[in-house]
Formats: structure tokens, sequence, C-alpha cells
């Protein structure tokens, strides 16, 4: 985590150094009004604040909650983008979490410096203070991507009033959340899943970053061939792209540059087997002599597809020589 911590007065110096003692693990900076800056806290300059919000995960003020709502204000953004803001007395009595409650960590962040310091946490959120389920905390603690921030907003304002309907394309290992059930139809409700549906009137997705790439092509194939085939078949089997979490291949193709060049622009990891470990990958895939001639495995694609995963959801199709 990339911490940065504002201080204004020399007591609150010394319960922001409490603050970074909490967090050990946290990539810090501290800041101050230039006549207190010295070894440990940096001066605050004209681009501070600015360069803080863009480039850290969690601001935390030690002061007035209207000189950190100032601070912020110009930078605010869309609450699944702008870092968590929590905000302190200098005395360490109450912390409140002020921007990104859910999605940016500021509750729990904030729940964590109270205990520390043993002070009290403030948290505001509708949700938490009504005990009831939050859809953008439980998507940024599994990692799902929130699709629709007015859907989410939706969900949220429903369940402070009933139950709201699940329907999950991933298998659930636990009990639902307080607030939700199982469900596939109804006027407002979360589909988890890849696939690009909305059951519900108003759906909220939430996307899992869930699905293996497998890809083959031919020698010199270009990257923005290798896009146009991948994303045909994905629109082909209404499947949004965002769920794709890797990307894997023969080690044949290691360097092949357009392949690269591809994985590298949607920020892919990609992985590269060998011919005897894509051999060894159990299950029914089809079969090309011609590939096998070339890559030593008779199917490159469906097999490094499946390194690693649990089904096959879409089989071997082959565009422009992907």
């Amino acid at each position: 985590m990339k911490l940065a911590v504002f201080a204004y007065t020399r007591r609150g110096q010394e319960t922001a150094r409490r603050v970074l003692a909490a967090l050990p693990e946290a990539e810090r900076r501290a800041y101050t009004p230039r006549r207190l800056a010295g070894e440990d806290f940096a001066a605050i300059g004209p681009d501070c604040y600015a360069a803080a919000f863009r480039e850290s995960d969690a601001l935390v003020f030690v002061g007035a909650a209207g000189i950190a709502v100032r601070a912020i204000a110009p930078f605010v953004r869309s609450k699944t983008t702008d870092p968590a803001v929590v905000c302190m007395d200098e005395r360490a009595a109450f912390v409140i979490p002020l921007l990104s409650g859910h999605i940016g960590g500021a509750n729990a962040l904030g729940r964590r410096l109270a205990a520390a310091l043993g002070a009290v946490c403030a948290v505001t959120t509708a949700t938490d203070v009504n005990g009831r389920f939050s859809v953008d905390r439980w998507a940024a603690e599994n990692g799902y991507i929130l699709d629709n921030l007015p859907a989410a907003k939706a969900v949220s304002a429903a369940i402070l009033e009933r139950d709201v309907p699940l329907l999950c394309d991933l298998p659930i290992a636990s009990a639902l959340p307080p607030g939700l059930v199982p469900g596939d139809s109804g006027e407002v409700g979360i589909y988890i899943g890849w696939e690009k549906k909305t059951p519900f009137a108003t759906t909220l997705r939430l996307i899992p970053r869930a699905l293996h790439l497998g890809l083959g092509c031919r020698r010199g194939t270009g990257a923005e061939i290798i896009r146009r085939a991948v994303n045909a078949v994905l629109d082909a089997h209404g499947i949004d792209p965002r769920a794709i979490r890797c990307a894997a291949s023969v080690d044949l193709k290691a360097s092949e540059p357009g392949l690269l060049e591809y994985c590298a622009g949607e920020k892919l990891p990609v992985s590269f087997y060998s011919a005897e470990a894509l051999r060894a990958v159990p299950g029914e895939f089809a079969s090309s002599a011609f590939v096998e001639r070339v890559a030593g495995v008779d199917n490159v694609c469906e097999r490094a597809a499946m390194s690693g995963a649990e089904r096959l959801i879409v089989k071997k199709t082959a565009v422009e020589g992907v």
C-alpha cells in the first residue's frame, strides 16, 4: 500500500508517527507545513495534494476534516478509482473514513487505525451502520470488477429495504452474505460471471478475472490481428474481455513478437509451456496433425487454456491464422 500522511501541527506530527508505526508494511510519505518540515516530514508544496491523490492508495489527514475535504476536493472523480481517504483529529480520539470507504478500503483502514491508536472509528456508510451487505466492499474483497456504478447504487439502496437476488456462474463455497438470496429474476439483482448477460431489470454485473486464454498463431502474426481474432471469439460467445486473467501458449511462441505485444497491451500475464507439458494436460481436445508436426503437440490453444483451469468453455476457434 502506498500511503501519504498529512499533519499540520507538532501534536499532529506525533499522532502521524503513530499512524505510520501502525502501518509498517506501507510505502510511506509524511507531509507537513514548510515551517515544521524536517527529517521525517516533507514540506507540503503546491502540487503535493494532487500528486498524493494520484499516486497513493490511501491518504490520512491528521487535523480538521475541513482541511482534508478542501485538500482533496479538486481531485475527486469516482469511487472505483479514488484512493481511500481517512481523517483523524490530532489527539487520535476519532477516525473518520471520508472517501472510498468500501472499494478503496477507507472503512477498513479507519477501523485498523482506530484499533491501533485507541480511537473511535466513525463509519458513516449506510450499509455498514445498518449491518447490511455492501456490494462494493464485497467486490473489492473478492477481486471482482464492478461494472456499473448506477446499478451498484441501486443494489445498495434496495438492500437496505429487502433481500436482493444473486445469480452466480461460479461455485459459491460459503453461505451468502446477509441481504443476498439466490435468484435469477427481479427488479434489482447481482450477476457474477464472465458473460454479458443482464437477468434482472437492473443488473449489477460483478466480473471475476477467472478465465485463461489459450493462444496459438502463425509465425509473424501481428498484435492487432490477434486482438481482432480474440475479440471476435469473445463477442461471439458473449464473454466480457475483462474476465480474462491470463494467457498461455506453447514455448515455441515465447519470442513471438505479435503475441507478446498483444498480451502486454492487454496487461495479461502470459505463460509458455513445453510440448511435453501440454501433452500431459488431461481432457479431450481438437487434434491437428499439422500443429503436431510444427509444435510437437496436437493442440496448443485448448491445452494451454486448460493448464491450471477447471473446464473448457470455448473450444478451439481459428480466425485469421490465430
